[in-house]
């Protein structure tokens, strides 16, 4: 693999290097998503806070339906159009939210790079694969067709394709799984994004692949200084992957923290649940733990803890009825339960 290509055309003083280089990539606040539908308004996200810093990772980790995509896609102006979006969001230190559409769209092409589950739903299978890393460099840089192409061979070779400038003229099909999902993030780093959104980006894939893909976006996170979101419900890619983790269900944050903390002192139920039912290599046969019930459905959401009815302690009337409050169990380490130490209710 060649060492990091040269800065992209007209990408200086794009990130917050540029200007305080301890201000977030993208900061998150009060961030609240309602969708309409006929059968009511649905809360799909509900007071999400987070930020991400350059150069570092956060994993999003839940179940299926816990909000964790839907609070990407209204941050970065992609929710559903029957979705009503509350909060702030700055990108870069601009607020996104207040801008108008135009302006937004070009700060998403030119600052986020987006890898999703399946690199064929991502890619044309009638151009070839250079076409398609080239073409945002042709459209947020200014580069000319040539340029263009001559730098998808350079993304080509930073993602770890062999012989990228003869593989640049192929088209998908001629791909593997994997190296399919390495031209998808060839083209998601196309104009040097300040922030990668990797959702589930491994779970269409076989471990070894799996491993590969993880390995490849952490280096380019260390070589490139990228931040990234990456979006989970696999908590064994996130203990190789994060920084920082934010744990959600039902629409909320329930427990962050640092990677470490979170899973060497789990303290909410959930997420002590979500680390139990990993598989286990030294766990001898048997099933493997699993989480009661299902997932809340976001048109019907419980007034208290959305948890309260799958969780192992179920504490008192206070969990049914009352929302607990995201609190500090150490530095850095905060939860949303009434019993962070699993205690008996």
């Amino acid at each position: 693999m060649s060492s990091t290509p040269p800065p992209a055309a007209g990408a200086a003083g794009t990130g917050p290097a540029a200007g305080d280089a301890d201000a977030p990539v993208l900061a998150i606040e009060d961030l609240t998503v309602t969708i309409g539908t006929r059968r009511g308004p649905a809360r799909a996200v509900a007071a999400v806070d987070w930020s991400v810093r350059a150069g570092q990772t956060l994993a999003l980790v839940g179940e299926s339906g816990s909000g964790k995509s839907m609070t990407v896609l209204a941050a970065t102006g992609l929710a559903p159009r029957a979705a009503r979006v509350t909060g702030r969001v700055r990108l870069l230190g601009e607020e996104l939210t207040t801008l108008p559409e135009p302006r937004r769209r070009q700060l998403r092409g030119r600052h986020v790079g987006f890898v999703f589950q399946d690199p064929m739903t991502s890619l044309n299978p009638v151009l070839t694969v250079g076409r398609q890393v080239s073409e945002a460099c042709e459209e947020h840089l200014g580069m000319t067709r040539r340029q263009a192409r001559d730098r998808a061979v350079e993304l080509l070779d930073l993602v770890g394709i062999p012989s990228p400038g003869r593989r640049v003229e192929e088209y998908p099909h001629q791909f593997s799984g994997g190296m399919r999902q390495r031209v998808v993030i060839a083209m998601a780093l196309a104009c040097e994004p300040a922030l990668l959104i990797a959702d589930e980006p491994t779970t269409a894939l076989d471990v070894t692949t799996q491993a590969q893909i993880v390995e490849l976006v952490a280096d380019l996170r260390r070589r490139l200084g990228t931040a990234v979101v990456w979006i989970t419900h696999d908590l064994g890619v996130v203990a190789g992957v994060a920084d920082t983790v934010a744990v959600m269900y039902g629409g909320r944050i329930v427990e962050r923290g640092d990677v470490d903390a979170v899973f060497d002192a789990p303290a909410h139920p959930y997420t002590r649940a979500l680390l139990a039912a990993r598989p286990d290599p030294q766990r001898a046969g048997g099933d493997l733990p699993a989480i009661a019930g299902a997932p809340p459905s976001p048109l019907d959401l419980p007034p208290g803890c959305a948890f309260w009815p799958r969780c192992p302690v179920r504490g008192d009337a206070r969990c049914e009825h009352e929302l607990p409050p995201l609190v500090p169990v150490a530095p850095g380490h905060e939860v949303r339960t009434f019993y962070p130490g699993g205690e008996d209710a």
